[in-house]
């Protein structure tokens, strides 16, 4: 009987250990901690959508709290009472408000706003709650006046759209648009068949380009060697030169007109006549008598007698 008491006692412990250890492993998982101190206070709403048990409570964006309870006031139609765990620490000024905030996701949290007085709520005490409005509410309501003033223009370039798209001149100027097209796409073509080319007009270039380099240098040696007779030509007595050149040329024009002229021996030999005849029959003469004296020379040359 002892040995069975002690089985029963045995499996007791170990249930109600195990309801203990599930209790506080819920609280946990939900954020809470069950061995840290804590306040609690209360803050009514009449519209808690997106904030759950164990939801954060920020001051300042530093989490100073969470959601501990949220329960529905039956005693006060339409309102719903969320319990606020904070921190032992925190002092909640008297007129401090918990605001409903929710993010994009649609996830709320609450914000707390403290007071600026130097009274402080009792524990337990109800704090003035509000709901704001998330990011998308707050769109939806600076948009939709915009909106609606749009709405109408909207409609308008709806109708100017669909009398473009039905004109038939839109339809042939896009036509038009896939001719040009196509004659880009050819001309594109013959341009890349032009420019292959290229590379065999570059290498003609590189070599006029070589040969203007050495013709460069010729030019270059020519004109340092004209620099060079420049140099010696500034150096020559060309003054005296030409002188001397002008004298030459003044007695070449004596000598020419004493040629042309029948008052000197010279003229006379040049421009008379009857002296070429004279002497042309005096060479005749000679040469007659050379002929005979080659024929008879005992006519010319006397004998001679030896004794």
């Amino acid at each position: 009987m002892k040995t069975k008491f002690s089985k029963e006692l045995i499996i007791g412990a170990s249930v109600l250990l195990s309801l203990l250890i599930l209790f506080f492993g819920i609280d946990y998982l939900k954020g809470i901690n069950v061995f840290k101190s804590a306040n609690y206070y209360y803050a009514s709403y009449t519209n808690v959508a997106g904030l759950t048990q164990s939801a954060p409570v920020t001051l300042n964006g530093f989490k100073v709290g969470l959601v501990r309870e949220i329960n529905y006031e039956y005693d006060n139609p339409g309102h719903v009472l969320v319990e606020l765990s904070l921190d032992k620490q925190l002092r909640v000024p008297v007129g401090t408000k918990a605001a409903i905030v929710t993010d994009m996701l649609g996830t709320s949290s609450v914000e707390l706003k403290m007071a600026s007085g130097t009274e402080y709520c009792e524990v337990g005490a109800r704090l003035e709650g509000e709901t704001m409005g998330g990011m998308v509410d707050k769109l939806g309501n600076e948009l939709m006046p915009s909106i609606m003033t749009i709405a109408p223009h909207i409609d308008s370039l709806v109708v100017a759209l669909t009398t473009l798209t039905t004109d038939p001149a839109l339809t042939s100027s896009i036509k038009r648009l896939d001719n040009i097209m196509a004659n880009l796409e050819v001309s594109t073509n013959h341009l890349n068949a032009a420019m292959k080319g290229v590379p065999m007009l570059v290498n003609s270039a590189n070599g006029t380009m070589a040969n203007v380099k050495d013709l460069s240098a010729n030019l270059t040696q020519i004109s340092a060697a004209l620099a060079v007779l420049s140099e010696d030509l500034k150096e020559m007595p060309l003054d005296s030169t030409m002188r001397n050149i002008n004298r030459i040329t003044a007695h070449l024009d004596e000598a020419t007109a004493q040629l042309n002229s029948t008052n000197s021996t010279l003229g006379l030999l040049l421009n008379d006549p009857s002296l070429y005849h004279n002497l042309n029959n005096s060479a005749a003469d000679v040469d007659s008598i050379l002929r005979d004296l080659k024929k008879q020379p005992k006519r010319y040359i006397p004998s001679i007698k030896i004794f």
